[in-house]
């Protein structure tokens, strides 16, 4: 596929120059986030992986870039008036921390069924927390009401050309970092970090190939370049990026530099968001994922290539991470549920836990079921819970079960 180049007639909203100000405006007030190589996920994926760490931010995600941004750039009266923003994940906290710290009243509009813990982690950083309505368009709409009533500034999470100058801050120090970068792969919810991004990838003469990355389930930009209509719904781990509609002047930036859109499924996205705290010891949320997701799913694609991606976002909740853990053990067979079968006789659970003491495999827990079961009254299955070293370690358990005469299946996930 041809790298686009930047247009050269129609200039677009947001220029080179517009991230250049941005920089100097907001340095020392955000982290410059360090850019690493990762030898074992370039390894793993074929390409040469670069790593943008910006779950490093004080909020733990890039949203303060263009947040800061926008409200330095705001005159005497917007300030002493404040600021609103309807949201329930990281623009919420970079706006309120940055507004705070620059002694700027700030008001977040979320939805009624926000977590506690977002509401909370908001309130913590001098935001006054408004919860209304049982969805995200309700809020939104609560917080332009708000806007217009009170004389607040609204700032939008990604529609913004302040906003947007902001956020290619990110791909300015990567790239100064580590100019030999030849692809970037952004993860794109509305558009703005992707948006600023492809700005500094298509600035100055270079050839830089821009590649966003969505969720399968949310596909909302894909199908605004596209022409599609696929629906964008359901629980996806990257809800940073869940975004039924992209912004308008975002989708004018994206058609206009970005050259490929990846859909990636929840699969890919969980096995990213372990390896990246397996193989780098570093937390990130499924939105931050989503770059080494892309690179997972297509190694074709990106094979050769020295790939620069952002790790957006840290802010992942501890039992949904732990959930993802378990359930990547269980896909690489080091965690796995055996039901097997026995007869109701004295010594029936010895004999098999005795199996799984030769193979060593280690018994986590046992399940037993005699009463609700398709089995004669005398029959009955186990449910056994066990932790083996890889697949190869089950498979023998498995074999040695099925030698001993033993009915046994493995209970698969999704």
């Amino acid at each position: 596929m041809a790298t686009k180049a930047a247009p050269a007639n129609a200039p677009l909203p947001v220029s080179i120059a517009d991230v250049r100000e941005a920089a100097a405006r907001i340095m020392g007030s955000i982290v410059r986030t360090p850019t690493l190589v990762s030898r074992t996920l370039s390894e793993l994926t074929g390409a040469t992986v670069y790593l943008k760490f910006e779950n490093l931010q004080f909020t733990a995600a890039y949203k303060e870039r263009g947040a800061l941004n926008t409200l330095l750039q705001l005159d005497e009266v917007a300030r002493s008036k404040g600021v609103i923003a309807a949201s329930a994940g990281n623009h919420a906290q970079g706006l309120s921390y940055h507004a705070t710290r620059l002694g700027i009243p700030s008001t977040i509009v979320m939805p009624l069924n926000t977590p506690t813990i977002k509401v909370t982690q908001t309130e913590s950083h001098g935001a006054n927390v408004i919860l209304h309505g049982e969805t995200f368009d309700a809020a939104y709409a609560h917080s332009r009401e708000l806007e217009a009533e009170k004389g607040f500034t609204f700032i939008h999470p990604f529609d913004d050309p302040r906003v947007i100058a902001g956020q290619g801050t990110a791909a300015l120090e990567m790239l100064e970092d580590v100019p030999e970068i030849d692809t970037l792969v952004i993860p794109i919810g509305g558009g703005g970090l992707i948006s600023g991004s492809a700005v500094v990838a298509k600035s100055e003469g270079r050839a830089i190939e821009v590649v966003g990355v969505e969720a399968e389930l949310y596909p909302s930009m894909y199908n605004r370049i596209h022409g599609t209509d696929m629906p964008c719904e359901g629980d996806t781990l990257a809800e940073g990026i869940a975004v039924k509609e992209p912004g308008a002047i975002t989708s004018k930036m994206v058609e206009a530099l970005v050259d490929d859109i990846v859909l990636v499924s929840e699969r890919r996205l969980e096995e990213s968001v372990s390896l990246l705290l397996q193989i780098e010891k570093t937390v990130v949320e499924g939105a931050g994922a989503a770059g080494l997701a892309a690179l997972l799913a297509e190694p074709d694609r990106f094979r050769g290539k020295t790939v620069g991606t952002i790790l957006c976002g840290g802010n992942i909740d501890t039992r949904l991470l732990a959930n993802v853990l378990l359930r990547d053990l269980a896909r690489s067979g080091r965690l796995a549920r055996l039901r097997i079968r026995l007869q109701d006789r004295p010594g029936a659970l010895f004999n098999v836990a005795r199996i799984f003491h030769e193979q060593g495999v280690n018994i986590i827990e046992v399940y037993h079921q005699r009463v609700f079961t398709t089995l004669p009254a005398k029959g009955l299955i186990t449910d056994i819970e066990c932790e083996t070293r890889d697949r190869n370690h089950l498979d023998r358990l498995m074999t040695a079960l099925r030698q001993a005469q033993y009915e046994v299946s493995q209970v698969e996930l999704a």
